[in-house]
């Protein structure tokens, strides 16, 4: 064995093989626990780098839907909602925050009334690429720890683990959106 720097999982495991009774694979557990620490602490920046622009994280995910969406940056509220997993009532609360705060105005649909979109507005383009640059840059900070060639082998290695989950959880989202039978309907 060689050595190397060990961190706070390597000594959290060292406890669990001395635990009687479990059926653990030490690896895996060390993997897990690590990706657990991790999106902990990068969620952590990225509040820290959203409450300087006042914004929570759910409402720079509509910023972002909107922005990514291209010219004129305009969304129906219910396509964000289905997309963002929200229900209507709780995009109605982040829209509302959103458009007192000037960061996106809400339009009628002109065919139908009960149609509206969300469309970005100048500051709220503005505030979401502020945060996401910002953001970007401490990402980038924390990712120099490892080489180019590093990072793309990480990559590929989460690749894998999360491909692996997509295909696992296809068939049970197929399953939800499957018609109901008619004994279930009534």
């Amino acid at each position: 064995m060689y050595d190397v720097e060990r961190d706070h999982v390597d000594h959290f495991v060292d406890d669990l093989r001395d635990v009687p009774g479990l059926e653990l694979d030490f690896e895996v557990e060390a993997i897990v626990d690590r990706i657990q620490g991790l999106n902990k602490r990068l969620k952590d920046e990225l509040e820290e780098t959203l409450a300087t622009h006042d914004l929570t994280w759910g409402e720079w995910r509509v910023l972002g839907k909107l922005a990514c969406h291209g010219e004129p940056f305009r969304k129906k509220a219910g396509e964000l909602a289905e997309e963002l997993e929200l229900s209507t009532g709780a995009m109605t609360n982040r829209l509302d925050r959103l458009e007192q705060a000037g960061l996106i105005e809400r339009l009628g649909g002109v065919m139908d009334r009960r149609v509206v979109w969300a469309q970005l507005t100048t500051k709220g383009h503005k505030a979401w690429a502020a945060t996401t640059n910002t953001q970007a840059r401490k990402e980038a900070r924390i990712a120099s720890a490892l080489s180019k060639r590093e990072q793309k082998q990480l990559n590929g290695l989460l690749r894998n683990l999360m491909l692996s989950f997509e295909r696992s959880e296809a068939p049970a989202a197929k399953a939800s959106k499957a018609p109901a039978s008619p004994a279930a309907r009534r």
